[in-house]
């Protein structure tokens, strides 16, 4: 398994146990970058004006579109580090 993967893992690890509870956008911007990394370019439609949470999180998703796994990966373990201080 690579450095970067073992590192990632680790990260995804931490982000159940950190101190505080990240806002809102960052809660969204931790789970598109960790789908991104683990699943790559969003698929399927957009969905619809009442499921709010689900159309948050495949629009945090979309705008990821295109970003390498490695690069989320990276995006992903610098986030994590930063929220926990």
């Amino acid at each position: 398994m690579s450095d970067l993967k073992t590192k990632f893992e680790q990260a995804v690890a931490s982000s159940k146990t950190l101190p505080d509870r990240p806002d809102n956008q960052t809660l969204l911007k931790l789970y598109a970058l960790y789908k991104q990394a683990t699943s790559g370019d969003v698929e399927g439609k957009r969905p619809g004006f009442t499921d709010m949470v689900g159309r948050a999180k495949w629009d945090a998703w979309n705008e990821l579109k295109g970003t390498g796994a490695d690069d989320a990966m990276t995006q992903y373990i610098a986030l994590i580090d930063d929220l926990k201080g």
